[in-house]
């Protein structure tokens, strides 16, 4: 691959990556992990959690949490119940993530450019049937990969900036809706893109989340042969589930 961004490396860059993969494992089958989620519940309009009322005869192993959201038809608040099981059945036939090798060519230096105001950007989501929610993007992002000029989008996810990108391998090495990466500030106007910690979204551990879809402009004409690909189960749990 060329591309005219600058790459910028750790000190151990390979062991560090080794470690993200590592703990990935760990935090997707942690109790309150993506492969635990069993259930989301959205409840009547205007009706308020009660966590007491909906943990009442759960079994230990059972958490239930609230979340909100905003209704695509009137926008109004949403409210929810999550409840994650620890002995889920994902949990007790996963076996881990499956990655490329690590790969230095694809740890790129972007320029991040922030906008005044909260601009929002329209997500398509999963769960949403074509309908889109607007997301906080407070800036661009601008790099050039393989001779093609990129100005990508990524959202504010709590002080953070989350990039939703697709590429070729969606669907065949890659799971099918695309990829999360986080983007990591390292100085005024400069941003750090390592698709080597592109991570699966949490929709390809549970169906039970509504991920955001990569936009037009986060789409890669390229493979990126970086990151983890897919969750892997043993005894045939895919194709049962």
């Amino acid at each position: 691959m060329s591309h005219a961004a600058v790459s910028v490396q750790p000190t151990d860059p390979a062991g560090e990556w080794q470690a993200w993969c590592e703990d990935r494992r760990r935090a997707v089958a942690a109790p309150t992990g993506n492969l635990a989620l069993v259930e989301t519940r959205w409840l009547p309009a205007g009706e308020r959690p009660d966590l007491a009322a909906a943990g009442d005869g759960q079994p230990p192993h059972v958490t239930v949490t609230a979340l909100e959201r905003t209704d695509l038809v009137t926008g109004e608040p949403e409210y929810g119940l999550r409840f994650w099981d620890a002995r889920s059945p994902a949990i007790q036939h996963f076996e881990g993530i499956d990655t490329f090798p690590y790969d230095p060519a694809w740890v790129l230096e972007a320029t991040y450019t922030p906008v005044s105001g909260a601009r929002k950007v329209a997500f398509e989501h999963i769960r949403d049937n074509g309908g889109t929610r607007d997301l906080v993007v407070p800036g661009d992002i601008t790099l050039t990969v393989d001779g093609r000029d990129y100005t990508l989008s990524a959202f504010d996810d709590d002080g953070t900036l989350l990039l939703v990108f697709g590429d070729p391998t969606n669907g065949d090495s890659t799971y099918g809706a695309g990829r999360f990466l986080f983007v990591t500030h390292t100085g005024e106007g400069r941003v750090l893109l390592d698709f080597n910690r592109a991570f699966v979204p949490p929709c390809g551990f549970s169906d039970q989340y509504n991920c955001p879809m990569p936009p037009r402009q986060n789409r890669f004409h390229l493979p990126v042969e970086a990151g983890e690909k897919r969750p892997v189960f043993r005894d045939g749990f895919l194709e049962q589930h």
